[in-house]
């Protein structure tokens, strides 16, 4: 080989090499972050919405004869009520006739004022009534009409049903049911994929909760929409909530086995553990968390 070849070729090598170093050392951009605020149809549905703000979320319906709202979500954040009502206001010129709220916690339901100064009626479990009614929170409108048990909204020929599933994640949760689309709006009780976090099982009921999971599988729906975007932003499955149901299952057996021999909240904390759902999202953070929830009920009645 010519000397000049040579050159050529260890030139073209060493360049080639410093050119891999730089593209190795070159930082790969963050994913963009997600709009501040999302509308967006629900596949298969004529008239089925998700208002997203930020990384709450909730489901609205528009009809003829109206628009039925749930949770206004602007906790903190008075500007997402406002942009949830134009959001709505884009897509029909129909008046909000109802503002249903999931349960009582003010991250999903304060902010309804806009909804109740345009003429929207208040809808909420009669158990949500009663405890908004005392705590007074700033930027939370009280209910106007409370559920017992069931009720039944038909406006402008679309079915919704309000159903009581249960103690779960609060004591005054409602599922809204739509019969006809097979889907559900439930917050906050059924994680998807995933372990409750800390706030999810801090003040819950145990072993009601499996009974209102049950309660809410028996409805006939095939997709869920959440009050927190699942990954993705996919919508919930009955076998998201299926799994949650077998976690709680087994976490109870387990943890009632440890309360029995003397080991809550130590070492049981420590010591009981489910590989079997080792896959879900937030195992390692939350699985503690869930632990010392069940010790409080098996291990002190609580």
């Amino acid at each position: 080989m010519h000397n000049k070849t040579l050159i050529t070729l260890l030139i073209g090598a060493v360049t080639t090499g410093l050119s891999g170093i730089a593209l190795a050392q070159t930082p790969v951009p963050a994913p963009a972050a997600p709009p501040l605020f999302a509308t967006t149809k629900v596949e298969g549905t004529d008239n089925v919405y998700i208002f997203r703000y930020q990384n709450h979320q909730a489901m609205f319906i528009v009809t003829p004869a109206g628009v039925i709202a749930t949770d206004p979500i602007s906790y903190g954040r008075p500007q997402a009520a406002k942009t949830y009502l134009e959001e709505i206001g884009k897509i029909t010129k129909a008046p909000v006739k109802y503002l249903i709220y999931s349960h009582h916690h003010y991250d999903h339901i304060a902010g309804g004022k806009p909804f109740k100064d345009a003429g929207a009626k208040v809808v909420a479990h009669k158990r949500a009534k009663e405890r908004l009614a005392t705590l007074k929170g700033l930027d939370v409108v009280i209910p106007d009409e409370a559920v017992n048990g069931k009720r039944t909204i038909t406006l402008g020929g679309t079915t919704l049903e309000l159903v009581d599933t249960g103690r779960n994640h609060s004591d005054s949760s409602l599922v809204m049911f739509l019969p006809k689309e097979k889907i559900i709006f439930a917050v906050d009780f059924n994680s998807l994929g995933a372990v409750p976090s800390r706030l999810a099982v801090n003040d819950s009921y145990p072993t009601e909760w499996e009974a209102s999971l049950k309660r809410t599988l028996a409805l006939k729906w095939d997709r869920q929409i959440p009050g927190h975007p699942g990954p993705g932003g996919r919508l919930g499955t009955r076998e998201d909530m299926e799994k949650q149901l077998a976690f709680m299952t087994d976490l109870s057996t387990e943890v009632k086995k440890a309360a029995d021999a003397g080991k809550c909240f130590d070492p049981a904390g420590k010591e009981v553990r489910l590989p079997q759902y080792g896959t879900l999202t937030g195992y390692e953070a939350n699985i503690e968390w869930n632990i010392h929830r069940w010790c409080g009920y098996w291990g002190r009645g609580i």
